[in-house]
């Protein structure tokens, strides 16, 4: 006997309060504390919040194609004014930073796609749905972030060989500030609504925009070193930049290749095991199993109840999928397979 919420159906929620699990054992996450976690936070957040997760599907959706639209334009205007800069200053370094601002603003588009196609109805040829476009979707992000860095890094080197007089180099102050304030806006921006969808391509261009931002800084060491009279500083940092944005790509292509085979966070598994064991009736649960969908979350459960009653198990497993929904607010289809005590066939 199986137990299904079809996607897309509405649901209520059995808990009180403000709808948010309060149960310290639901707490199953560590972190790092002091520097360590200050980093942590910063550069490894989940792409997760079971409390602060978006229940309805579309409302998910919507909140994220509204986070790209703004971060988009936001990344646009930060492209715009360094271009300006630019044009005055004839900085590599600088350009190498604009043409990586503007290629990630670009990379909205694709993941913008994502978010429509998976509002669309499962067929049957897609009986998963369209979900996994948001993940494919993000691996394209790294091959246009991987280009810019490619691109960048040809003409750093390209002026080290031939040197080129950098103008007005107190200009690259103010553009590292621009490119660092605009990036990190839109990287909180975009971290906060990844974690309350549960996408984790949104997470990763969230985190890829911070790290831009302090990318951006490293302009002002090559200001730094023009004005102290080291002209080919502002090369070999516009190399240093490309650089490091084709290391620091690997923590996102990990990301996301590890939602295409699959993985999941093993904590979501022990808190749903945690979560089902607690309902009523129930005395085990066994073969748990979830994936991503894009930023939602579909899977499987076996639960030994101690009951046979067909009528009185498809109850009580309708009820554990219930509270089950309740702690992960992002989870659409889920199927319960209700198994008595002593594991006899139904």
């Amino acid at each position: 006997m199986n137990i299904q919420r079809q996607q897309g159906r509405s649901h209520p929620h059995p808990h009180g309060g403000d709808g948010h699990s309060h149960d310290p054992g639901m707490q199953l996450h560590s972190h790092p504390s002091g520097v360590k976690g200050f980093l942590y936070g910063l550069f490894v957040p989940h792409s997760h919040d079971t409390t602060e997760s978006i229940d309805d599907a579309a409302a998910a959706s919507s909140a994220g194609v509204r986070a790209l639209k703004i971060s988009m334009l936001l990344l646009l205007g930060t492209t715009l004014l360094q271009l300006i800069i630019v044009l005055a200053t004839s900085s590599v370094a600088l350009l190498a930073d604009t043409i990586h601002n503007f290629a990630d603003a670009l990379t909205a588009v694709p993941l913008w796609i994502a978010f429509a196609l998976g509002r669309r109805a499962v067929t049957r040829r897609y009986t998963y749905g369209y979900g996994r476009a948001e993940d494919l979707a993000g691996m394209f992000i790294v091959f246009v972030v991987a280009l810019s860095a490619v691109l960048a890094g040809w003409e750093a080197i390209g002026r080290l060989i031939h040197p080129h007089t950098i103008e007005n180099p107190w200009l690259l102050v103010a553009a590292g500030l621009i490119g660092f304030a605009g990036n990190e806006s839109v990287a909180v921006y975009r971290i906060r609504v990844g974690q309350r969808i549960g996408s984790a391509a949104l997470v990763a261009d969230g985190v890829h925009a911070r790290l831009d931002g302090f990318t951006s800084l490293s302009v002002l060491l090559g200001a730094a070193g023009v004005l102290l009279g080291f002209p080919l500083a502002d090369s070999v940092i516009g190399l240093l930049i490309a650089v490091s944005i084709l290391i620091l790509l690997w923590g996102t292509v990990k990301s996301i290749g590890i939602r295409l085979m699959d993985a999941i966070d093993p904590g979501l598994i022990a808190q749903a095991e945690q979560v089902l064991g607690q309902a009523d009736h129930v005395t085990s649960v066994r073969e748990v199993k979830l994936r991503w969908m894009g930023h939602r979350l579909t899977g499987s459960a076996t639960v030994e109840l101690d009951t046979h009653d067909l009528h009185e198990a498809a109850d009580l497993a309708e009820q554990a999928a219930q509270r089950l929904r309740s702690a992960l607010r992002n989870l659409d289809d889920f199927v319960i397979t209700p198994a008595p005590v002593d594991g006899r066939p139904r």
